[in-house]
């Protein structure tokens, strides 16, 4: 019981001393009461804590303070005092603490670095300043390094390091040419914040010799330069052209392009980093990516978002910049660099610790002797800093004695205070990050009441407006402040004045008969004073004729008129505006006393016209609109806005309603269709009108609902169809009388933001809605379920109270009511709130773990008890994580994932596991708060699924009848490998797929040599991976074998442009077509297109890997399509560049495949495909070039030795005959032969038909080549002089050196017949012969 009690009395005083608080003294910022009152120093200047300073300039510490009587100084310098007088450099400034170090005349900075302290002291105590750390700044030289020139490739990343020198402050970096002008930076080439110079990938133009780092030092002015370093890009394409001059025309000769790489992170390294920023600083985070394409950086906060407003990005977004940083922003932060090949990331996690910073700062006290009163100085910080006092700069366990003070932890408290108890004391917060110093003094006076303001004052207002009359004072203890009208009036009370705390007399509505003269009277124990203001009301200023609406006529004249009534004691001004400016300075304007004048008015003239009469006391205003038109060729009727009403009036007065009556203006033809009635406030919200209400046009009478305390004027707007009406002059003011408030706050709330408080919330009422003067708030709260009593507290017109010592997450009854000075109002509602939440205090129980499949599993937990929840149950948290794939013994980086289930849910599914790996999580429930703690790890294992498709499938090493097959095991083998599956099977010429081969392979084998194929035979291969489970996803590719060899020997020549070692001198045609890239190896006149492929969404369905073949005059397209079955495909093609339509061919039935014909050679063509019926679906642009027109070659005869010999025996034959003949010409007679043919005149074997010219048999050249044998009767000419063409279409030709080797459809080889009957090529593809003995030997085929 004796416990209790003095816990009574203890809460007591502390009520006692609250309230002594609240009445301690504030001294007004009187210069003549300041000049008489004693007061302890205060310092009100003082330099830097880090006080950097220019060594080459004289040092000033400042130090500056006030105080009655004037304060003398001192320094401490190390700890020490610091005898100025001893040093010939130091001076201190007159009345003034500051010292100044005299370094222009040999003194030197250096020796005066140190922690520097001044005291400021008078008879009324000690106020002392920050410790100053003075350090001179520094500007080191670059030290000297032999820099080598960097010699890359281009592609490659390089770093180009600067490594200032290191100064005091850090220098500003940046990087220059010998130019001095800056170096371009963008995405690939970036300044780090180190002051490094990044470059993702460097390309032929970052070829240079002077990069320059140059580090400023804004202290000293001083810019140091390192020396320039060197910078050689080797590109790809130089390479090829030194290789090419060094090569001979037959070596053959390829460049390897610039390897395209994906990202890898420049700065930071690793995988994770840490970084610690303290509270309000700038947060800076960088990541600097290599790769080609350039990467591209984005960044998350991992389990959050970025603070809003206060984030930026710079740098191109490798830097990330949070301003202002808190607390709330520690976290992880990613960083993701990412390009078309792939991504890489960095987390950096963020710690956010705090130098100490104010809550409270102790502020000064002035106290009347035997008051009560408390310094408060509460500070915070991360760490938690360390509260310290001090009196008069003296720890103040070891200052002198006050009986009057206690010191508790952070506050202070003083009672029963006498004089001697004055003094200034310091508190110091501290943790490992700064702190902070805070002199706050106490000031014991006893003082009898002054009045400060001036005697017999004058204040003058306008009728019907507020006057406030002023009655500033100051006295030891508080005096009392009374007010009274006329020398022996009574004293002022009632609602129809308003006292405020300092003395200010405020009547809301001042009349005619409020003036007079006013007395104020301050006492206390000490003394009375009083003094005389006086108060003169006037007559408000008002515009009795407005200017009017005007519409006249170009070059006509006008006339706006503003006729005034004010009070006679005031002189008023007129001003009239244009649009809200000033007048044109032109001289057709006249403004006379009452009017303006516009002469010859123009277009320009057109506008709104304001009049403004301003007083010393109050301003009023009124426009007009002037319309200039042309002279209209006959009258017309104006339609306008309506006049303003007029002469309203004010009658039937009660306590909530008044009739509202008005004059309507006039229509200006055109009929007002309604009045809109606004209200204004001129006791709460003076100047703003309200919507009130709004009635027909043919009504000029409202009755008006009132609400009490409330000073009303009323205006009326007029509305017809062309608008509104300016508003009318406002009526007459009419106060309603105060009353109870009608009503209480809105949206009243508990919610604690601490585990210990209850924070009561509500929105307060508004103005009008106080219905009186004094608006407080009666705040009641109660445990719910427990027999206590209401405890309530009254509070000013806020809308928060906190209450403090509650227990964890209990129910409370709430409720809040208003009141005024006439009462409260009606019986509030009470909602139910709770403390504050707290974090759970135990893990979810008996965890158990359910694999269903290897990718998903179910998890149970029992729920935790409500009771242990200390907060509202927001759901429960899985956290797992992956802690090893089964299949591989590597272990990567930890990454937990985390599942939320709202409510009291007590299991949940896990997908997207990963097959075949082990796996631990833990449980955790969430409250409002945060999160429990976790429940034990449990560790569970997902079983095997089916692995990946093989990571690659290479078909390399060609031959007549075997491929080389070389492949990559799976990405994801998701289990043990059992075996792979491959199977093949050919594609004939138009695209059909063979018998399907199956082969089952050794999981441990990654190639296999197939044998036994077909020569000159594409196959397509499909090779997937298995596991106990099945078998996972296939990867597939296309080869093609090559020719005979023995029919291509010595025929066929290199490709121009083929690596060496490669097979293309004897492949007529090798294709293989893997998924981002097409490789070709063509004869001469064919001309390879690799495809242009652009990164677009997947989508389904969808056609890519579009293929082109070009030749002269036609192009084979192929492609792959992924989507429905039995899609109707079209080609669209078109010359690249051109703005034509495109030109559409339909492919016959779902091939994949279709031949372009009728190109022109030499052409750039842009193609694409698509499928109908498909919303348009198309694939992206491929483009190609067809190939020139080439001669075609044909086999030179002449060169063979066969024919050589042929032609030998034929002229030897001819010699031996045209011997024979001659001889036989000398003896007269005919040689047997021609003897012969002129006796068998057989035109089937005439030599020359007489009619064409043309030979009258022949015989294939096969057979003259081979046997030699006569020609059947069957081969001859028949009669219509048509050349049959033989069952055996071979030919020489066909194996000629110059043939043209052309592809077919499907992509085959095809060698074309030069010199048959038909003359047209294959494809369309024409020949331009020239004539030779061959040619003429063609013709018999």
């Amino acid at each position: 019981m004796m416990k209790k009690k003095s816990i009574y009395a203890s809460r007591a005083s502390l009520v006692l001393i609250l309230c002594q608080v609240i009445s301690a003294l504030d001294v007004p910022l009187d210069s003549k009461l300041l000049e008489e009152l004693l007061q302890p120093p205060t310092i009100t200047q003082q330099s830097p804590k880090d006080y950097i300073v220019d060594p080459r300039e004289n040092i000033v510490i400042q130090c500056e303070a006030k105080g009655k009587p004037p304060p003398s100084f001192s320094w401490t310098r190390n700890g020490t005092h610091f005898d100025i007088d001893k040093d010939a450099q130091v001076t201190m400034k007159p009345n003034s603490g500051t010292l100044v170090v005299n370094i222009m005349n040999g003194g030197k900075a250096e020796a005066y670095e140190g922690v520097y302290q001044c005291t400021a002291r008078n008879e009324r105590g000690a106020a002392i300043s920050n410790n100053i750390v003075i350090r001179p700044s520094r500007s080191p030289l670059w030290t000297k390094e032999k820099l080598e020139p960097n010699q890359v490739r281009e592609g490659d990343s390089l770093v180009l390091h600067c490594r200032p020198p290191v100064g005091l402050p850090p220098p500003i970096i940046f990087w220059m040419d010998n130019a001095f002008q800056r170096l371009p930076q963008s995405e690939r080439v970036s300044q780090g914040l180190n002051g490094d110079l990044y470059f993702s990938n460097v390309q032929p133009e970052d070829t240079r010799e002077d990069y320059i780092c140059y580090a400023r030092f804004n202290h000293t002015q001083t810019i140091q330069q390192k020396q320039p370093i060197s910078v050689k890009v080797f590109s790809m394409d130089s390479l090829n052209d030194t290789i090419a001059a060094n090569l001979s025309d037959t070596d053959i000769y390829g460049a390897k392009p610039v390897t395209e790489r994906p990202p890898v992170l420049l700065t930071p390294t690793g995988s994770t980093s840490t970084k610690v920023e303290l509270r309000g600083n700038v947060l800076l985070l960088e990541c600097i990516a290599a790769g080609l394409p350039t990467p591209v950086i984005r960044w998350i906060k991992e389990g959050g978002e970025l603070p809003a407003n206060r984030t930026f990005f710079e740098n191109f977004k490798k830097t990330l910049k949070i301003i202002d940083v808190s607390e709330a922003d520690s976290g992880n932060y990613k960083c993701i660099a990412r390009n078309t090949l792939g991504s890489a990331h960095h987390v950096i996690s963020v710690t956010v610790k705090a130098a100490p910073y104010w809550i409270t700062a102790p502020r000064n006290l002035v106290l009347s002797p035997g008051e009560h009163g408390t310094l408060i100085c509460r500070a915070n910080g991360n760490p938690k800093p360390n509260i310290s006092w001090l009196a008069n700069g003296v720890p103040i366990a070891i200052a002198p004695e006050d009986p009057s003070r206690k010191v508790d932890g952070d506050t202070i408290i003083f009672s029963h205070v006498q004089e001697r108890s004055s003094a200034v004391y310091q508190c110091n917060a501290s943790n490992e990050y700064g702190y902070l110093l805070a002199n706050a003094f106490v000031n014991v006076l006893a003082e009898p009441p002054r009045i400060l303001t001036p005697v017999n004052k004058l204040y003058q207002v306008i009728a019907d407006s507020p006057a406030l009359l002023d009655c500033a004072y100051f006295g030891s203890p508080k005096p009392e402040i009374e007010w009274f009208k006329g020398v022996k009036g009574s004293i002022l009370r009632g609602n129809e004045y308003v006292f405020h705390d300092n003395g200010t007399l405020e009547i809301p509505v001042a009349q005619k008969d409020s003036a007079g003269t006013y007395t104020c009277v301050a006492r206390n124990e000490l003394g009375k004073t009083q003094n005389e203001v006086q108060l003169e009301v006037k007559d408000p200023t008002m515009i009795i004729k407005q200017p009017e609406y005007q519409v006249i006529q170009r070059y006509g004249q006008v006339s706006f008129e503003c006729i005034i009534k004010h009070d006679s004691t005031l002189l008023p001004t007129i001003i009239w505006l244009k649009d809200n400016d000033e007048l044109p300075d032109d001289e057709r304007f006249l403004v006379g006393k009452d009017n303006l004048t516009i002469m010859n008015v123009t277009d320009k003239d057109d506008g709104t016209y304001t009049c403004i009469v301003n007083t010393t006391l109050d301003s009023v205003s009124a426009s007009a609109v002037l319309t200039v038109v042309a002279a209209p060729p006959t009258p017309a009727i104006i339609y306008a806005r309506p006049n303003p009403p007029f002469d309203l009036e004010l009658t039937g007065q009660l306590e909530r309603s008044i009739e509202l009556s008005w004059i309507p203006g006039d229509e200006n033809n055109s009929p007002i269709i309604s009045f809109v009635i606004e209200y204004e406030d001129g006791l709460h919200e003076p100047g703003v009108w309200h919507y009130q209400t709004e009635v027909p046009g043919s009504q000029t009478t409202v009755q008006l609902k009132l609400s009490p305390y409330v000073n009303y004027s009323f205006r009326v707007i007029a509305v017809n169809e062309i608008g509104r009406s300016q508003p009318s002059e406002p009526s007459e003011q009419y106060l309603t009388k105060s009353a109870n408030p009608d009503e209480n706050p809105s949206n009243v709330q508990g919610i604690g933001s601490e585990p210990d408080n209850l924070v009561i919330t509500w929105e307060s009422l508004k103005g009008f809605q106080s219905n009186g003067p004094g608006l407080q708030y009666k705040v009641s709260w109660r445990q719910k379920d427990v027999d206590d009593e209401w405890t309530s507290v009254i509070v000013a017109n806020v809308s928060k109270y906190i209450v403090s010592g509650t227990p964890t997450f209990v129910p409370y009854e709430i409720k809040v009511q208003a009141l005024n000075d006439l009462g409260y109002a009606p019986e509030p509602s009470e909602v139910i709130g709770h403390s504050g939440e707290d974090l759970p205090m135990v893990a979810p129980g008996n965890v158990q773990v359910y694999v269903i499949n290897s990718t998903l599993a179910k998890v149970h937990w029992d729920p935790v008890p409500l009771k242990t929840v200390r907060g509202h149950l927001q759901g429960y948290k899985v956290y797992y994580w992956k802690v090893q794939s089964l299949s591989r013994r590597s272990r990567r980086h930890v990454e937990k994932k985390i599942l939320t289930f709202r409510g009291n849910k007590t299991f949940g599914m896990l997908p997207g596991l990963e097959p075949y790996s082990s796996y631990k999580l833990n449980v955790r429930v969430v409250n409002g708060k945060g999160e429990g703690p976790a429940s034990p790890d449990k560790v569970f294992k997902t079983p095997e699924g089916v692995p990946s498709s093989p990571s690659f499938l290479k078909i390399t090493n060609p031959t007549l009848d075997s491929l080389t097959l070389e492949w990559g095991s799976p990405t994801h083998p998701n289990g043990v490998l059992t075996s792979y599956v491959l199977k093949f099977q050919p594609i004939n010429n138009t695209h059909e797929l063979g018998p399907l081969v199956e082969i089952r392979i050794p999981a441990n084998e990654s190639s296999l040599i197939l044998k036994n194929l077909n020569y000159s035979t594409r196959y397509k291969f499909y090779i997937n991976a298995q596991t106990s489970v099945g078998s996972g996803s296939q990867i597939t590719e296309e080869a093609v074998t090559i020719m005979d060899e023995g029919k291509m020997a010595g025929i066929l020549h290199p490709a121009v442009g083929a690596g060496k070692g490669e097979a293309i001198g004897i492949l007529p045609f090798v294709f293989t077509k893997r998924y981002s890239e097409t490789l070709f190896a063509a004869s001469p006149v064919m001309h390879t297109v690799t495809p242009t492929f652009s990164k677009v969404q997947p989508l389904y369905p969808r056609i890519r890997n579009v293929t082109t073949a070009a030749a002269e005059t036609y192009a084979n397209i192929s492609w792959e399509y992924e989507g429905p079955d039995h899609a109707n495909f079209y080609v669209e093609y078109g010359v690249a560049g051109s703005k034509e339509d495109w030109k559409k061919e339909t492919v016959n039935g779902s091939r994949s495949f279709f031949v372009l014909k009728g190109l022109t050679p030499g052409t750039a063509y842009k193609v694409r495909v698509g499928a109908e019926g498909l919303s348009g679906f198309r694939s992206s642009e491929d483009v190609f070039e067809t190939g020139p027109a080439m001669a075609s070659r044909q086999v030179d005869i002449a060169t063979q030795g066969w024919f050589i010999g042929l032609m030998c025996a034929v002229a030897l034959l001819i010699l031996i005959l045209l011997i024979v003949c001659f001889i036989r010409r000398n003896k007269g007679g005919k040689y047997p032969v021609k003897e012969k043919e002129d006796a068998h005149a057989d035109p089937e074997i005439q030599p020359m038909k007489e009619d064409d010219g043309t030979f009258g048999e022949y015989r294939s050249l096969e057979s003259d080549a081979e046997d030699h044998k006569p020609l059947k009767k069957g081969s001859r000419t028949p009669s219509d002089r048509t050349v049959k063409k033989e069952d055996s279409d071979d030919s020489l030709v066909d194996y000629g050196e110059g043939v043209n080797g052309q592809f077919n459809e499907d992509g085959s080889f095809i060698g074309q017949y030069s010199g048959k009957k038909e003359k047209e090529p294959a494809e369309g593809n024409e020949s331009s012969e020239a004539p030779s003995p061959v040619n003429a030997m063609n013709s018999f085929v």
